[in-house]
């Protein structure tokens, strides 16, 4: 483990221990297939539109469809498996990305703000996104895909926690 705070006390770098929620599978799964839909129709009206070179365009069309597939089909459950969250009294550790992993650990003692956010297809499935904003270069932590109940409550417990540390969050 790597020592973040510098001190014989400082927070370690380390593997998160909770899973996002399993409906996220779905909401990334509807993300993929919207935006692999608007690849696939963009290029279907310009084959339509554009003869001169329709049949590059349709050789196009198909290579992203089985590229399409496979993206939907695989990244949605690959999220699941590495993103991982974890709060303690001390920092609040991520795990992000599936093509690029990313772990973070965020002080207390550095979080500035805490939000959360709920999209339409979110509060459909019940899930909500915690943005923790620290004085980092690398920008936010985004903790996506959490149980509606468990985002209201990591938010509010978050709250409590950072005005309850000392520092100034820079």
């Amino acid at each position: 483990m790597i020592d973040v705070g510098g001190t014989e006390g400082g927070v370690r770098l380390r593997p998160p221990r909770h899973r996002v929620a399993r409906r996220a599978v779905l909401w990334w799964s509807c993300q993929a297939v919207s935006r692999v839909a608007v690849l696939l129709l963009a290029l279907g009206g310009a084959a339509w539109w554009l003869p001169a070179v329709r049949e590059w365009l349709v050789i196009a069309l198909i290579v992203c469809g089985v590229l399409g597939i496979g993206y939907v089909a695989v990244m949605p459950w690959w999220r699941y498996r590495v993103h991982r969250w974890e709060t303690t009294d001390s920092a609040v550790y991520t795990a992000a990305g599936w093509v690029s992993r990313e772990w973070r650990v965020a002080p207390m003692s550095r979080i500035q703000t805490v939000d959360t956010a709920r999209g339409p297809l979110q509060r459909a499935l019940g899930l909500s996104s915690v943005t923790v904003t620290t004085a980092s270069a690398a920008g936010p932590l985004s903790i996506d895909g959490l149980e509606r109940d468990v985002a209201a409550e990591l938010a509010e417990r978050l709250t409590r926690t950072t005005q309850a540390t000392p520092g100034d969050a820079t």
